[in-house]
């Protein structure tokens, strides 16, 4: 869908002239983020991406956007997902090569969720072997289980606006209660200890062997994601500068 530049109002023209502008400047760098459920890689994300003007690129997103828009990739996944599938590790990383085209991917991109075991992050190697570039750094946000249990277990949501609490961090003013609305805070079915311990176990498994994988390649930066999200976003920069 193209859109008429004519129709876009100047001030956004500019701003992201400047913002590309800016960009060009900066390295570029492909990077993996990796850790377990509740360790702060969704907060730290954004920050990265606007900071190096890299894509965010989140397979399950990029799975169902590829199937939404019947792309050959989408339509095979489909295939795949109609039937109660796994889609295929190739699959995905194809779905990866097919994004890195867009030019908001110039500068490189931020992985995650992917990949999540070593067959993956070979596979996703040797893609990226093909267009000549390689991944810079993978950013472990180590973190003790039980930590991410109180982390986790305390959270509460008000589902209307999306707000969330938690009881030790930052409790509601009132018990369950949403602060501006008054109304009732839920705990999401999976912010469970029983849900997360599950979690935690496919983690240590799959996952656990991926870093140990990039260790060999020495791109790992282990970050102590247990600090506050200020003191990891300082830890985050020393370890891409």
């Amino acid at each position: 869908m193209a859109v008429n530049l004519e129709d876009v109002a100047t001030v956004d023209l500019m701003t992201e002239t400047l913002r590309r502008l800016k960009c060009s400047t900066k390295p570029d760098k492909r990077l993996i983020l990796v850790g377990p459920p509740g360790s702060g890689k969704g907060t730290q994300s954004p920050i990265i991406k606007d900071e190096y003007c890299l894509c965010h690129l989140a397979t399950g997103d990029m799975l169902r956007a590829a199937v939404a828009a019947k792309t050959p990739l989408g339509i095979e996944a489909k295939e795949a997902m109609d039937k109660g599938a796994l889609v295929s590790d190739d699959l995905v990383v194809g779905i990866i090569d097919e994004a890195l085209k867009k030019p908001s991917c110039q500068k490189g991109f931020i992985l995650d969720g992917f990949p999540r075991t070593v067959v993956q992050a070979k596979k996703l190697d040797e893609m990226l072997e093909k267009r000549g570039v390689k991944v810079d750094k993978v950013l472990n946000f180590a973190i003790d289980d039980s930590i991410l249990e109180e982390r986790i277990t305390g959270r509460w949501i008000h589902p209307a606006s999306g707000r969330t609490y938690h009881t030790k961090f930052a409790p509601p003013k009132v018990p369950g209660v949403d602060d501006v609305t008054g109304e009732s805070l839920i705990q999401r079915k999976d912010d469970t200890a029983a849900v997360l311990k599950s979690r935690l176990d496919a983690f240590h498994r799959q996952t656990e062997p991926v870093i140990d994988y990039y260790n060999k390649k020495n791109v790992v930066a282990n970050l102590h994601a247990e600090k506050p999200p200020e003191a990891v976003t300082a830890e985050v920069q020393k370890a891409l500068s």
